[in-house]
Formats: C-alpha cells, structure tokens, sequence
C-alpha cells in the first residue's frame, strides 16, 4: 500500500501549519488495516466451523466499520468536506445503532430502547470521530488502538464473550503491525480510511461487550476507561475551541501530542507518554470489571476523577 500511495502521489503534504512531518508521507496504511482484519476475521470464521449466525454477527460488525472506511478513503483521496463526510458518518452509525438495538446485542442496555438508541448512536459516531481526532502523530491512533484492543480481548476473555475476543484480538494484531510502520518516524499513515474504520469497529465492540460488574456506573465506565485518552484528546480541543470561537473542525495544534510536544517533550516521547496514559486507564477498567460489587463503583469514581484531573492539567496549557 505504501509503493501504490508515492506512485498515485496519495500522501499527506506537510503544508498546513498543524502538520507535525517536514516530508510528505504516504497515506493508504489505514486500507492495509482493512483487509488485514477483514480478510482474517472471516477466513478464522469458515476455518474454526462455519455457521451462518456466526458470519451474520461478524458482518453486522465488520460491514459498517468497511462502508466508513471506504469513506475515509474517499476523503484521503478527494478530500470531502467536513460536513458531507459528518452526514456520511452518522448515517452508517444509525444503521448499526438500529442492528444493535434490533438484535438486543448492546452489553449494558438502560431498559429503555429510546435512550439506548441515542447513547449507542452518540458512542459510536463520536469515538469513531475521537480516534481519528487522535490521528494526529505518527503512532499515537494505531498505538492506543492496539493497548485497548489487546485489554479489551482480555476483558472479553474474561466475560466468555469469544466472538468479541476474537475480533478484538484481530484488531490488535492489525494495529500491532500497522504500528511497526507507523512508529515514530512513520513511514506511511493510516489516513481517514484507517481511522474511520477502526474507530467504528471499536465502538461497535466496546458497545457491545458486557463487562459484568452489577453497579450501572461502573457498566458504563469500563468501555470509557477503554477509549479514555482518544475522548479526553476531542473533549479537550472541542472545548477550547468553542471557548475561542473556533470550528472545531478545522485543523490545528491544539491536541495532546502537540501540547505535550510544547512541554518540551519528543515526538516519541509524547506519543509513548499517550500509550502509558492509555494502559493505566485501560488498567482501571481490569481492575473494575474484576472487582467486588461493594468496590465497583469505588474504582469508576476514583478512575473518572483522575480522568478529570489530567484533562483539566490539558486544557490549562497554551492553545499553540
């Protein structure tokens, strides 16, 4: 993918001010992603017995993370506008917010399928938003990708719930090996198709998954704690862009990466200082669903107070 995105000349040309590179990358990493966990997730599915309902609820999964991707792809070669491909988005998230909903498979339901509906909806378009926000330093998405995936496909283990394990364990071997390419200094960018995609699939996975503890707060945090840093990077420069009345669709250096670069950190310092920020939360999120009843909601306040406290310590630091 990397020799057809320099011949077709499919790169990301450092020439806005918020770009992070001084040469241009080649984009199309995100459409190696694709096929690596699309092409494995449905050969594992004829190779480990072949059953219609388990291809039904791969592809329920699979097939809207695909058509979002293709969007992505579009826009990584065309350049859609933001609002064409935020219609686009939220479309597909309302077909797989209806497949959710319709066969019942959302882990912690509220009992009320109105209120289900618009939660579902609202997770799924805003993490697949949140992680290609993220995708703004080289390793920053695919790495966090690849930490929540792996504790997810723990988690899943864990629950008994082997079909979200195994496309959860997919998905981080994907990313694992995206990121070999993609570490500081990247050789080639996921790019919108990249990010699109993973972000749907794992919100689809993480809506999905039922992490056992009783208490509802804590039902709700781990799939948070899971995405904690990619929610905490959009909270942060969506807030402080509509404090400074700016789109918070237009880009800029306002991230995490860039502020932690400003404090005076390397680029591969600030992307590994993300990664440890995504295992200590991807850490609470074990320890709570792992947890007694009487401990559960404990853990989730203590871990959504600290989560506060960074994006807070964030937020105070200099825009650009």
């Amino acid at each position: 993918m990397r020799r057809i995105a320099i011949k077709k000349q499919i790169v990301d040309k450092p020439n806005e001010s918020h770009k992070t590179h001084s040469n241009p990358i080649p984009y199309l990493g995100g459409v190696a992603i694709v096929i690596g966990v699309t092409l494995v997730s449905y050969l594992a599915l004829f190779v480990g017995g072949f059953s219609l309902s388990k291809v039904g609820l791969a592809s329920s999964i699979l097939i809207p993370a695909l058509l979002v991707g293709v969007i992505g792809l579009i826009d990584d070669v065309k350049k859609l506008t933001p609002l064409s491909r935020f219609v686009a988005q939220n479309a597909i998230a309302i077909v797989s917010t209806q497949i959710l909903i319709a066969t019942e498979t959302v882990g912690s339901p509220t009992d009320n399928i109105l209120f289900d509906f618009f939660i579902t909806m609202l997770w799924i378009v805003g993490l697949t938003n949140a992680l290609n926000f993220f995708d703004n330093i080289d390793g920053g998405a695919s790495g966090t990708a690849a930490i929540s995936a792996s504790f997810l496909f723990v988690l899943a283990i864990q629950g008994s719930q082997f079909s979200i394990a195994a496309l959860a364990l997919v998905l981080a071997g994907g990313t694992i090996g995206f990121l070999l390419w993609n570490r500081p200094p990247a050789r080639i960018y996921m790019g919108d198709a990249g990010a699109l995609f993973l972000g749907l699939l794992i919100a689809s996975l993480t809506v999905r998954f039922d992490p056992n503890p009783i208490n509802r707060v804590a039902g709700f945090a781990v799939p948070f704690f899971l995405m904690a840093v990619p929610i905490m990077d959009t909270s942060v420069v969506v807030t402080k862009r509509l404090v400074r009345r700016i789109s918070p669709f237009q880009g800029g250096r306002d991230h995490l990466s860039h502020r932690l670069m400003r404090a005076g950190l390397t680029k591969r310092q600030s992307v590994v200082t993300l990664w440890l920020i995504t295992v200590f939360f991807c850490l609470i999120a074990l320890v709570t669903s792992n947890a007694s009843f009487s401990l559960e909601g404990f853990i989730s306040t203590i871990g959504f107070f600290v989560w506060l406290v960074i994006f807070l310590l964030f937020a105070w630091t200099k825009d650009s």
